[in-house]
């Protein structure tokens, strides 16, 4: 649809109004903030921008940012990581299934614990920030209470955790990590085979970590022995932004589902075989994707309402639903052959599970009908499967309140409240949910882009989730 002039100068207003209360929401006068002697700008903002930068050049790749699970460069980063963990004043290892942990037991060890993590792991060709910024920002916060004396006055046990998989790049099965440390990752989970063949255990046993079904077990957390569970991450979306807020905090995940879709036909000749007599497994898987593109626009147009999908689902799904192809492959993959097979991915995601359901169920009976009229055969592989998760009110309370405590000391006086939100991405969060109440803060990034070298997060942003971490310690846990 094209945009009337009117409407881009109105959007144009809009954008520099938001950027302009974004920059005056962060950036008072430097020598009054430097003169504050509670904001610990070179640990919280400097020291954690430079190790944020230095984590970011531990790539598995040359020239573009790759780190996945138990790679040579994960391993480097956990090694990098543990130090700063030990810098902290934390005792730190790595566990069975290569997740690093620090951790101080304050004034009573067995009192439950409060955890606090997020991945190492990178996407292909990735940005600095995700993960990595809840990682760092939470050792800075921890180094602060280390350097003022007060790390041993803590009420209960603080740990950090950086989790070895939460993208599930290489083993395309998410959360690895913490699902291992939640007690939710099947032991079939060890057998789970990357694109060269070697499993999961193989690529930990290539890595000096022993693992068998009996301590993999033996790596869940009693429920009993942890309080809460909290994640700082980027927000990997605009509103943050567009609102003018360096933070907010977050209600609640996506559930999400991965499929893997594989199409069967006739390998054959490009110039020999008549159009009318082919069993083109690239044209189904072509239809396919669009067939998806047009579910997940107008899931309302697909789905039929009965006792499992009614109005209100319905309408969760009109406005959180999203579906995503994120890879194809054919074979033989050759210019002049017909494939004799094209296999895809699906990535799909909403608010309400009972809707994601009634998507897969439409998705998938319409996949299996076309490819029965295209005479090629198809398979559906769920490869992955995570429900909604709705972060604890009580703790989410407590981040707001840190938020905007960080935020006051940082700008003077807030007229707004903390924003809350709902993520469309899933994190470890996910995960630790099955094991204790959850809570999440946001933190913004230009553009709301991720998954991307163009990721970014103002070094401001970066001192105020830590600043708002630190208020939270100080309050809550002493």
């Amino acid at each position: 649809m094209a945009i009337s002039s009117y409407t881009k100068e109105y959007l144009l207003v809009l954008f520099l109004l938001s950027t302009a209360a974004a920059s005056a929401f962060i950036f008072s006068d430097d020598a009054e903030r430097s003169s504050r002697g509670d904001l610990f700008r070179k640990i919280l903002r400097d020291e954690a921008v430079a190790r944020l930068d230095d984590l970011g050049k531990v790539s598995d790749a040359d020239g573009y940012l790759e780190r996945t699970f138990m790679s040579p460069a994960s391993v480097r980063a956990g090694n990098i990581i543990r130090g700063w963990m030990e810098d902290a004043g934390l005792r730190t290892w790595v566990d069975q299934m290569g997740n690093v942990h620090g951790r101080v037991e304050g004034m009573n060890a067995s009192a439950e614990a409060l955890l606090i993590g997020s991945h190492l792991d990178t996407v292909v060709d990735a940005g600095i920030f995700d993960g990595s910024l809840g990682i760092i920002s939470a050792l800075s916060a921890l180094k602060v209470l280390n350097t003022n004396g007060t790390l041993g006055k803590l009420k209960r046990p603080v740990e950090v955790i950086a989790f070895s998989d939460e993208e599930g790049v290489r083993f395309q099965s998410t959360f690895l990590g913490s699902a291992a440390v939640a007690g939710i990752l099947p032991v079939t989970a060890l057998q789970i085979s990357d694109k060269s063949g070697l499993t999961v255990q193989e690529a930990l046993e290539k890595n000096s970590i022993e693992i068998t079904e009996k301590n993999l077990l033996q790596l869940k957390y009693d429920p009993g022995s942890v309080w809460g569970y909290i994640e700082i991450h980027i927000e990997q979306g605009p509103v943050l932004e567009w609102l003018g807020f360096p933070l907010g905090v977050v209600k609640g995940i996506a559930g999400q589902t991965r499929l893997k879709v594989i199409v069967r036909g006739s390998q054959g000749h490009a110039g020999t075989v008549p159009m009318s007599m082919r069993q083109d497994p690239m044209t189904a898987a072509a239809e396919l994707i669009v067939l998806l593109e047009s579910l997940c626009k107008n899931p309302k147009d697909f789905l039929s309402y009965d006792s499992h999908c009614n109005d209100i689902t319905v309408e969760s799904l009109s406005s959180s639903l999203v579906c995503t192809v994120g890879e194809i492959s054919t074979w033989p993959s050759a210019s002049n052959v017909i494939p004799g097979q094209v296999t895809f991915t699906v990535d799909l995601r909403a608010m309400d599970d009972l809707g994601r359901e009634a998507v897969i169920y439409e998705l998938s009976k319409q996949i299996y009908q076309i490819c029965e009229r295209r005479s090629v055969s198809c398979v559906i592989d769920r490869k992955h499967d995570a429900n909604a998760v709705i972060c604890d009110s009580e703790l989410s309370s407590q981040l707001k309140s840190a938020a905007y405590s960080a935020l006051k000391k940082m700008a003077g006086e807030i007229q707004e409240q903390i924003p809350a939100l709902m993520s469309g991405a899933g994190h470890d969060a996910m995960a630790m949910h099955h094991l204790t109440q959850v809570g999440m803060l946001f933190v913004r990034c230009r553009g709301g882009v991720s998954h991307s070298p163009a990721e970014h997060v103002l070094d401001d942003d970066v001192w105020a989730a830590g600043l708002a971490l630190l208020a939270f310690l100080e309050t809550h846990m002493m």
